[in-house]
């Protein structure tokens, strides 16, 4: 805390000139007969009218509303009194206020904030404002921040400028264009995005379409708000799926005309490749590597950011620490798009109790409670806990368990499992695991740290890390693209790679940049990794094969799976040179993408629908690669197929993701068999049981 924060309370106390008082006091008697209670209520009234008669005392109200528990520095800062000799003058404004209520200060964490009487005179204010307008019987605004104005066309100028980097003279001209229009309509009633659809087609008429950009109002249009109330089926999440989706609209809106590169954007919009959450892009990471002993350690503290909830202290019993686990949960949740893997689960719990059984109950507890965070996508984020098998094997079993009553009673889990068999060995847990499998468990097993989606966490210190994805490449576009040359197709991914590697690099520069203004306030109190440098880019691949084998038409001997080799490893080395050139690790995973169809839709609507049903062999392109469960114990570690994938997850340092289907059918035991030889066989893969 600054010294100016730490002697506030001397300077709202302090005497102040008379002449700093630019209202009027009205502390005197009430002499006018009647109850005195009513003298009193009345003498109050009186009182907040002179505080509101300060324009000072109105704009500390208006930042306080607008930004939320403020300590006394940033208020006086925001409040415009940034000079020594005017702290006197604001301590007084801030004192008039704390003495009718206005303003609160939270003691425990020296930040003020804003009253419900305070709002309420902000409102009386506003209204008072906007029927003066009214009554005064000239043409007036509706703003976007909920106020009414006078018209005054020297805004529309100042906005060009301010907003659209227009020179003063070309503003001043499409103004006065704009001006003409808008008297002409003869109304009383106007709205700002009125005026601003009015700059906008202005512009457009002139040539200026990268001015209407910049200036272009972004959000979603009324029937697709209608249409979002009405087919209320698809809302799974409740009011919180309404919210996410028209703000994640706008933001998605603001990248792709606005805040990606203009190749990219067209790349994406073309289904050259694909950007999820594209409303998420620069706001957070996608996976992230967290220790738990890290999370727990100081317990919850958040800076002053999430004011709502309720700050714990670090835990000392399993049972502090049951509270604590789902709070640290559900807020690092919202801090990632895709998956925040947790790791040192083990460790921490062993330290806390030796009974198996209240670890267990806690942990159903811990999960159940945990399930309830915030999806920020109709793809919520997952929360993972790698599992190493080389600790204590009941305990371990314990979590096993645990995790199973859990999924048993979840219909779609969005907590996962990553069992790191590393230095373990899958046979000592395959039992328990063949009934997670059976139930429908989101597991993967891995040698060394992963996510549930095989995403690699290179870093083999506990520092946390994060993993910036979220964009794929579409290869059977670029082969179809390619006239069946394989060469010219490697250059036409070299030429793609290069500025979606940079526009990635931009985004990595965004999300840190907000976290360390703390609108993450887990990873920016929990982590330093942005400073560490543990942070890294991901780029995904999809429809390999059908690119390499159906389109290209290299056939499926020695000879095409070389090419197949080759295209990777041609990307991985881009990758890593790009990479260094911009000081950033690069690499090249091949796992699970959302919004597949829309690359078979847009390919279909260019290439022909019967061209693309040719080369797929269900109904999308293939993600990463898959194993026939029912064929696995005839395979051995010499096998063609177990060869080909395991030079594939040599080449790709990003992630491999190998999917390994069971009919809903399959028994446990057999499930259990297959869990085992997989293990033997691979450095990861992911089991999935089929719904009937």
């Amino acid at each position: 805390m600054g010294k100016q924060d730490a002697d506030f309370e001397e300077e709202l106390n302090m005497d102040v000139d008379d002449d700093v008082d630019d209202d009027l006091d009205l502390e005197v008697d009430d002499d006018s007969p009647g109850d005195g209670r009513l003298q009193s209520t009345s003498k109050r009234v009186r009182m907040i009218f002179s505080v509101m008669a300060s324009p000072n005392r109105i704009d500390i109200l208006r930042i306080l509303n607008s930004k939320g528990p403020l300590t006394y520095s940033e208020l006086k800062s925001l409040a415009g009194f940034k000079s020594k000799k005017e702290s006197g003058k604001f301590a007084y404004h801030l004192r008039k206020l704390l003495r009718q209520s206005l303003v609160a200060l939270n003691k425990s964490e020296r930040r003020y904030t804003i009253t419900n009487l305070g709002k309420l005179v902000l409102s009386l204010a506003r209204q008072i404002e906007e029927r003066s307008i009214i009554e005064s019987g000239k043409m007036y605004v509706r703003t976007s921040h909920d106020s009414i104005e006078e018209f005054n066309s020297d805004k529309i100028i100042q906005s060009l400028v301010r907003e659209g980097s227009l020179p003063l003279e070309l503003s001043q001209k499409i103004t006065e264009e704009v001006e003409n229009r808008i008297y002409k309509f003869q109304t009383t009633y106007l709205t700002g995005s009125l005026i601003r659809e009015m700059v906008n087609n202005v512009l457009l008429e002139h040539g200026h379409e990268e001015y209407r950009n910049k200036l272009a109002r972004l959000g979603m249009p009324v029937f697709e708000v209608q249409e979002m109330f009405t087919n209320v089926e698809n809302i799974r999440n409740g009011v919180e799926d309404v919210l996410f989706t028209s703000g994640k609209n706008t933001l998605a809106e603001y990248l792709l005309t606005n805040s990606l590169p203009k190749d990219i954007a067209d790349s994406h919009l073309s289904g050259e490749l694909h950007i999820s959450n594209l409303g998420l892009w620069s706001l957070i990471p996608d996976t992230i590597f967290l220790n738990l002993k890290d999370l727990i350690d100081d317990g919850i503290e958040l800076k002053g950011k999430c004011p709502g909830v309720t700050r714990v202290s670090a835990p000392k019993t399993l049972d502090d620490l049951s509270k604590l686990l789902p709070m640290i949960f559900n807020l690092v949740s919202k801090e990632s798009s895709q998956e925040v893997v947790i790791d040192d689960l083990t460790t921490v719990l062993g330290k806390f109790s030796k009974n198996t059984s209240d670890i267990e109950k806690m942990l159903v507890d811990v999960f159940t409670m945990s399930s309830t965070s915030i999806s920020l996508d109709k793809s919520p984020t997952v929360l993972s806990f790698r599992i190493p098998l080389l600790t204590d094997k009941k305990l371990i079993n314990t979590i096993f368990s645990a995790y199973n009553t859990f999924v048993n009673l979840t219909p779609s889990p969005k907590i996962g499992l990553i069992v790191d068999y590393e230095k373990g060995k899958v046979a000592d847990h395959s039992e328990i695991l063949a009934q997670t499998v059976s139930l429908g468990g989101n597991i993967t097993f891995s040698k060394g740290m992963c996510s549930t989606n095989a995403i690699r966490n290179s870093n083999k210190t506990s520092e946390p890390s994060i993993k910036l994805g979220s964009l794929t490449i579409n290869l059977p576009r670029l082969a179809l693209e390619s006239s069946k040359d394989e060469t010219y197709f490697r250059a036409r991914l070299v030429l793609l790679m290069k500025p979606a590697i940079t526009a990635m690099a931009t985004r990595k520069k965004d999300v840190s940049d907000l976290i360390r203004r703390g609108v993450n306030p887990i990873l920016a109190e929990k982590t330093q990794f942005m400073q560490k440098s543990n942070s890294s880019l991901v780029l995904n691949f999809v429809g390999l094969k059908e690119a390499i084998h159906k389109i290209l038409g290299h056939k499926e001997d020695k000879e095409g799976k070389e090419i197949l080799n080759k295209v990777l490893q041609t990307a991985v080395d881009i990758a890593h040179k790009k990479g260094q050139e911009i000081g950033i690790d690069v690499s090249i995973a091949m796992v699970d993408s959302d919004e597949l169809t829309r690359f078979v839709t847009l390919d279909s609507e260019k290439y022909g629908k019967n061209s693309i049903m040719d080369v797929l062999d269900g109904n999308l392109y293939s993600q990463g690669l898959e194993l026939n469960s029912g064929e696995l114990d005839k395979l051995t570690s010499k096998s063609e197929i177990i060869s080909d994938y395991n030079k594939i997850s040599k080449i790709l340092d990003g992630g491999l993701l190998v999917k390994l289907p069971f009919e809903a059918k399959t028994k446990d035991a057999d499930i259990k068999k297959v869990l085992e030889k997989a293990s033997s066989l691979i450095s990861s893969f992911k089991p999935i049981k089929i719904k009937n």
